[in-house]
């Protein structure tokens, strides 16, 4: 036995607009979820002092891309995973190999390439040699004999006379380094979740009474 149930025409079109206006509102909610949290972790970022660059790694993605679903998703996530993970969680860094890790003094430099500069590229560039000194208490240390220049980093000296020569630590060498955990990316993310259903039924009531 079959049943067959005739809706009426302006039931039918009443229904249709319900849930084309359903599909905005929920577009809508996660397009501007999703933009508040992209916005909020960036704030965090640069914030905490990790600089524009890497705020500026957050990203976002709605689907679908070009149409409206009662399904629509946001997506945020960041093209530096790595590093916005560690500044997240304040990891607990060992070198590889079981050796020291060595945190350039100011007297290193920087890298040519950005960030921290190695002992074997310090070594390259500079051409003076490393050596190391033990301490029982406190970091030992990877020392070079050279002067300072005006901008306070070890150079290789010049004069003939060993004169403005001195020991320059220019690494600090330690088994293990707590990373301070500078981000509290969840908390951002929880809010924006929370204020989803709100932010949709703010849309769907509007555009029902437009």
């Amino acid at each position: 036995m079959r049943l067959r149930v005739n809706i009426n025409p302006d039931i039918a079109a009443l229904m249709q607009a319900e849930i084309a206006a359903g599909e905005k509102a929920v577009s809508a909610a996660m397009r501007e979820a999703g933009g508040s949290l992209k916005s909020a972790w960036r704030t965090q970022i640069t914030g905490a002092g990790l600089g524009t660059r890497l705020g500026n790694s957050i990203r976002l993605a709605t689907f679908p891309r070009t149409s409206n679903s009662l399904n629509a998703a946001a997506l945020v996530w960041s093209k530096a995973p790595v590093i916005i993970g560690a500044h997240d969680t304040g990891p607990l860094i060992r070198s590889k190999d079981g050796f020291w890790l060595a945190i350039p003094t100011a007297a290193a430099g920087k890298s040519t390439r950005g960030g921290r500069i190695t002992p074997g590229e310090w070594e390259r560039r500079t051409g003076l040699r490393l050596r190391f000194i033990y301490r029982r208490r406190g970091p030992s240390l990877l020392v070079a004999e050279g002067r300072l220049n005006t901008k306070g980093r070890a150079v290789a000296s010049r004069s003939k006379t060993g004169r403005g020569v001195a020991t320059v630590p220019i690494f600090l060498l330690v088994p293990q380094v707590k990373l301070r955990k500078r981000l509290d990316l969840a908390r951002d993310a929880e809010r924006a979740v929370d204020g989803v259903p709100g932010l949709i039924v703010e849309r769907w009531s509007s555009r029902l009474s437009g």
